[in-house]
């Protein structure tokens, strides 16, 4: 059996509650982000200390966290982030420097889902609710896939499902946009499983149909016009480890056949031979389609998905790991700035631009937007002049999942209902008919309430 494993699925996890990150500090953008969960504190006071730290302290019937940032531009109180009615109210403290959400100054703000929050050249991001498991303290990233780092809860549940998985030898399917990096999962998936092999990998709608039988089989000498010599085949080269197959869903009809009976058999019949040989390998997917669909319309064998999607993962756009754009900038500027990565700095412009861009490219196109800025940089200091004109100058609106702060507080009810919407339209792609069956509702009440909390469904799809 499938299966299934959806990474942007909160319902995965234990409940919900809003959130704060500490996504990016631009004089030391390799220090890690980290994660305050908010529930059960009345306030948090942000302000500048030597080291950084988060204290807790009891206050009445809840408590009040204190974070405390090495940023010099920052004011030594600088600005209260308290319980406003059913939402979180962002009120400057008079600080030298002021206080901006998502790019404008603001004295007093009631957040909204998604909001960036600038203090000196710290930034912060909101999130009103996210789904975490209930023993989560305020915490930096713990256990992540190699490679793979994250802070959103629901994705380090997953990468943990993964990992106990990839030390496994049943067949995984990785289903994400290009440029999400399905690639690097897979190779990280080998290397914990602990093969010996090598792991290969083969782009499948890189070569033409006529060639795949030879490209994944391989041939004896003269199996065909150009055989001048026996060629083991992609799946042998992978024998005792993984072979990786990109884009698998752009398979000819007569490939996936002859892929299905290798699956099937364990064995391989290379061109030109009558003899097959068997094989011990393991196959790992990605594609950019919906495979499911893809199956339902007859282009893709329902049976050979079954033996390739044993179990499978979604990578979410990095439009939806905004949370998670700080550990990924570190990452990729230690790749490729090595030790000199601990000294470069990002002008705070530059990091709201990238904040606030869709990266419709996903971390592929992060990554080719860093490698240049450092080279046009020197590396020194990365100005929003090093970052591509698409970058600097992305659509105008706000990085957030509803269309403005709320009109009134809400009530506690209201709160709850609202919080359960979110997880719920996150859990469903948007797809508001299937929010109103899940709770059994008709589907105007929904939209009813959609309206009322001003979300957008359509910033939920996937």
């Amino acid at each position: 059996s499938t299966i299934s494993i959806d990474i942007d699925n909160p319902a995965l996890l234990e409940s919900t509650a809003p959130c704060l990150f500490l996504a990016f500090q631009c004089d030391r953008p390799t220090a890690p982000p980290q994660r305050y969960l908010l529930d059960g504190l009345g306030a948090v006071e942000f302000g500048r200390s030597h080291e950084r730290g988060a204290e807790e302290v009891a206050e009445g019937n809840s408590a009040r966290l204190y974070v405390r940032i090495p940023d010099p531009t920052m004011s030594s109180v600088h600005a209260e982030l308290r319980r406003a009615g059913g939402g979180w109210e962002l009120t400057d403290a008079g600080s030298k420097n002021g206080t901006l959400v998502n790019g404008k100054r603001c004295a007093s703000r009631l957040l909204a889902d998604g909001d960036l929050i600038e203090m000196g050249r710290t930034l912060f991001l909101f999130r009103r609710a996210i789904a975490v498991p209930s023993q989560s303290l305020h915490e930096t990233l713990d256990r992540s896939i190699p490679g793979m780092a994250t802070l959103i809860p629901a994705l380090v549940s997953e990468f943990d499902r993964v990992r106990a998985v990839a030390k496994g030898s049943i067949n995984v399917t990785i289903v994400g946009e290009s440029g999400t990096g399905k690639e690097l999962l897979a190779g990280a998936i080998h290397r914990l499983s602990g093969r010996a092999g090598a792991f290969v990998a083969f782009n499948c709608g890189a070569v033409p149909p006529n060639l795949i039988a030879s490209e994944l089989f391989g041939y004896r000498k003269g199996a065909f016009s150009g055989a001048e010599e026996d060629r083991p085949g992609l799946i042998r080269s992978a024998e005792g480890g993984t072979l990786f197959l990109d884009e698998v869903g752009e398979l000819a009809p007569e490939s996936q056949v002859a892929l299905l009976r290798v699956l099937q058999e364990r064995e391989v019949l290379p061109l030109g031979t009558t003899r097959p040989i068997k094989v011990n390998v393991r196959f790992l997917s990605a594609t950019s389609r919906d495979l499911l669909e893809a199956v339902a319309s007859g282009r893709f064998r329902p049976d050979l998905h079954a033996r390739l999607a044993a179990f499978t993962c979604r990578l979410p756009p990095l439009a939806r790991r905004r949370e998670d754009m700080g550990l990924i900038v570190a990452e990729l500027l230690r790749r490729h700035a090595g030790e000199a990565a601990q000294l470069i700095t990002i002008a705070v412009e530059a990091a709201r631009a990238l904040w606030s861009y869709p990266w419709p490219g996903n971390v592929r196109e992060l990554d080719n937007c860093v490698s240049a800025a450092l080279l046009l940089a020197r590396g020194g200091r990365i100005g929003l002049a090093h970052l591509p004109p698409e970058v600097r100058s992305p659509p105008e609106s706000e990085p957030s999942r509803s269309t403005g702060p709320l009109q009134r507080p809400l009530t506690q009810t209201q709160v709850q209902r609202r919080d359960r919407l979110v997880a719920l339209l996150e859990a469903h792609g948007g797809n508001v008919s299937a929010v109103a069956r899940e709770l059994g509702k008709e589907r105007v009440q929904v939209q009813r309430w959609v309206k009322r909390f001003e979300l957008d469904p359509r910033s939920f799809r996937r």
